[in-house]
């Protein structure tokens, strides 16, 4: 199916489930342990052997020898898989070839070998016997450093430009030129990288954590060199990707060589240190941002440039793409920059790109604002737009970012904030609100399901979309019983499997409205296939309540399956609506920040989340969904930080006692407001996503706060006392 635009009405705009706060379908099965996860499948053939993962010494180099006889001789050791013996790998969309080191070494903990033992402990005891020789190669692991080697890219990431950006900055009456950074980031999920592989002949099967099922099934397939439908991945359940798990990981492929070696199926989970070093993060940025502006507040240059750093062939961190949409402003520049280093690879981490860009972004928009002296919202106020700034022609889909700031000014008390940095204090505490808005694009993904209807009128949806925590299950469950007329208790859903029409998957806050818009056009063929069984000629076809309506023929649903199950498929296509219409996401983050004058402690007290996101198609999993983001963002702001050893090339602190994050001590009141709305341009569900808007912007929001509480300016992330202690006794 394809969507049209604008969509009209649907059987989803009656919104008798869609739509409703819904407690997940899957909540009972978690929390008695019944969801299974990657590494606790039992309904495996065979005996189960464990693999452990030794990672590389050394950040860059060579293997010049490798000897594993120790560990082969070990007690329970069952097979050693090296570069020498695991065959001729191919390489996948990602280059996947490189998940399995040598004799070239591309980073730190990158996989060198995977033991098999009977039990995990003699899989890990027999690791730590495999005698490695390496030539070490001096690295390239210093971002500052590597900066004037750092070139633009090629194709969408190339350099924008719109005016005279130079001449309109340097004209500008009002300058602001500053240069922000953000360190590397850690995805730190609950549930690690994980996976069980068993062959039978010639056969895969893949039990694994993973986001994108398609994705990796295609890329595993061509690591192996076997045909993808030899292949079946499987991932019912996910304890959490945050992006980290897009992409096939060293767990799924060594898991896969260690079981070809050893006979058997092979379960491997990565160590902490190992999801840190070995798998992807959050890359560093440096970011310098221009902004020149009329003396009442217009912008008329705004300029955006990135630096980031990633392996040989890797991708940008593409930390100004809301830039380019975000403000009008006539003059425009934004430009990236790749430097190559030799630290483990950066790639997708929640809200790639525009979740680093706007922690520097919104910073800039508040000094400006300050310089201008203007009411930090008022100025955003006043440089909306409701067209694409740098393609006036293109429209926004549906664009509440003033809404957002304006309600969302009004319900957190903004009109008691003093403009005057250091004024309100609670004792030793010196208090500040801190504002920023919030974007995300929206993308429409292609998307595909199957639905069956059986002859007790139950609604079973496949798909191999997956649910990383987020509640897809639910919203799915949903979208089937509004489009079929049943209640949710007689909706299936099954996902994660890739026997299963393909998805969108999990990823860049597309899932949920793609996802739910593939099971749409599934239940649209079923809906006519249940119609063409009972005979009931033409005419409007209306399904509610277990029934089926058409003029003044009616029928149970259950009925139309008498005679035998009808199953229906499809896939939702968008062709090029996104050329129509610029489809984001729009909110706005309002925060209360405490600093101890006298130890520099900083707390956050009070934070509010006022999100534009199309339709919201259940509210419970949307908030659960924005609240994490907001907390996710503290962190950012706060203390979240991989410290890079720059002799060695590896992130030092890569387990959870020296990787900080927010703890619930560290989480205030949280309040989220859904603005009303329902896009018709993006899809027939009439949604966009949510989960990657609650943090954009959250840091920025959490830095503008300190300022106002302290009147010290941080542009270096995370804003830790360090960095501000000595000046606040400058505070008046």
């Amino acid at each position: 199916m394809k969507f049209e635009t604008p969509a009209g009405t649907n059987p989803i705009d009656r919104m008798t489930v869609v739509g409703k706060p819904t407690t997940r379908i899957d909540g009972p099965l978690k929390v008695s342990g019944g969801a299974t996860y990657a590494y606790e499948h039992q309904d495996v053939p065979g005996k189960m052997a464990y693999g452990y993962i030794l990672g590389s010494a050394v950040a860059k180099g060579a293997i010049r020898s490798i000897d594993t006889s120790r560990a082969e001789r070990a007690p329970g050791v069952v097979a050693v898989v090296t570069h020498r013996n695991a065959g001729k790998l191919g390489k996948g969309k990602n280059n996947t070839a490189k998940l399995l080191a040598g004799p070239e070494v591309q980073h730190y903990h990158q996989a060198v070998a995977v033991v098999v033992a009977e039990t995990f402990e003699q899989a890990r005891a027999a690791a730590a016997m495999i005698d490695v020789d390496y030539a070490r190669d001096g690295g390239r692991f210093d971002l500052v450093a590597a900066k004037t080697d750092a070139k633009e890219q090629p194709g969408s990431d190339a350099p924008t430009a719109v005016g005279d950006f130079e001449g309109a900055f340097a004209g500008a009456p009002v300058q602001v030129d500053q240069t922000y950074t953000t360190p590397d980031h850690s995805h730190a999920m609950m549930e690690p990288h994980a996976t069980i592989a068993a062959w039978e002949s010639d056969k895969l099967t893949v039990w694994t954590s993973n986001q994108m099922i398609n994705w990796s099934l295609k890329d595993l397939a061509a690591t192996m060199g076997m045909p993808v439908e030899k292949l079946r991945l499987i991932s019912p359940y996910i304890g959490g990707g945050f992006g980290g798990k897009l992409f096939l990981r060293a767990d799924a492929l060594m898991a896969a060589l260690g079981a070809r070696a050893a006979k058997r199926p092979v379960k491997v989970a990565l160590q902490r240190p190992l999801m840190t070093n070995n798998t992807t993060h959050r890359p560093a940025t440096l970011q310098r941002i221009r902004l020149g502006c009329t003396q009442d507040g217009k912008i008329s240059a705004i300029g955006h440039e990135s630096w980031s750093g990633d392996l040989e062939g890797g991708g940008l961190e593409v930390a100004v793409q809301q830039t380019k949409l975000l403000y009008a402003g006539a003059n425009r520049m934004t430009a990236m920059r790749l430097a190559v280093l030799d630290l483990p690879e950066g790639n997708a981490m929640r809200a790639p790109g525009e979740a680093p860009g706007l922690m520097a972004l919104e910073i800039a928009i508040d000094e400006m604002a300050e310089k201008l002296a203007m009411d930090p919202v008022a100025f955003r106020v006043l440089n909306d737009t409701q067209v694409d700034p740098e393609k006036p022609e293109r429209p926004f889909s549906q664009r509440n970012l003033v809404r957002c700031l304006q309600d969302g000014a009004e319900r957190f008390g903004w009109s008691r904030r003093k403009a005057k940095p250091g004024q309100v204090r609670d004792g030793r505490w010196l208090v500040g609100m801190g504002v920023a808005a919030a974007f995300r694009n929206n993308i429409n993904g292609k998307s595909g399901a199957r639905v069956r209807l059986s002859s007790s009128g139950e609604v079973t949806v496949e798909t191999d979309m997956t649910d990383i925590g987020t509640g897809t299950y639910t919203i799915i469950a949903q979208t089937a019983a509004e489009m079929m007329g049943v209640p949710l208790a007689k909706v299936v859903v099954k996902l994660g499997d890739s026997s299963s029409p393909v998805s969108a998957g999990s990823g860049g806050q597309w899932g949920a409205n793609s996802s739910t818009a593939g099971v749409y056009a599934a239940c649209v063929k079923l809906r006519e296939a249940v119609v063409a069984r009972l005979g009931f000629g033409p005419g409007e076809a209306v399904f509610e309540n277990g029934k089926v309506h058409v003029g003044n023929r009616s029928a149970d649903i259950a009925s139309a399956a008498k005679s035998g199950e009808i199953v229906a498929e499809d896939t939702m296509e968008y062709g090029d609506l996104a050329k129509k219409f610029q489809q984001s996401t729009f909110g706005a983050h309002f925060v209360e920040v405490a600093v101890d004058r006298y130890t520099g402690e900083a707390r956050v007290r009070r934070m509010l989340a006022v999100c534009a996101a199309g339709r919201i198609l259940n509210p419970m999993a949307a908030r659960s969904q924005v609240i994490g983001a907001m907390t996710m963002g503290v962190g950012g702001a706060l203390m979240e930080e991989l410290a890079v050893d720059k002799r060695f090339g590896f992130f030092v602190n890569h387990d959870l006692a020296g990787y900080e994050v927010p703890v619930h001590a560290d989480v205030p009141h949280q309040d989220v407001v859904f603005i009303d709305e329902a896009d018709d341009k993006v899809s027939p569900m009439k949604a966009k996503g949510v989960g990657e808007l609650g943090l954009c912007g959250v840091g920025a929001a959490v830095a503008n706060a300190v300022y106002n509480a302290t009147g010290v300016r941080i542009r270096e992330y995370p804003i830790t006392l360090d960095k501000y202690l000595d000046r606040l006794g400058e505070v008046a």
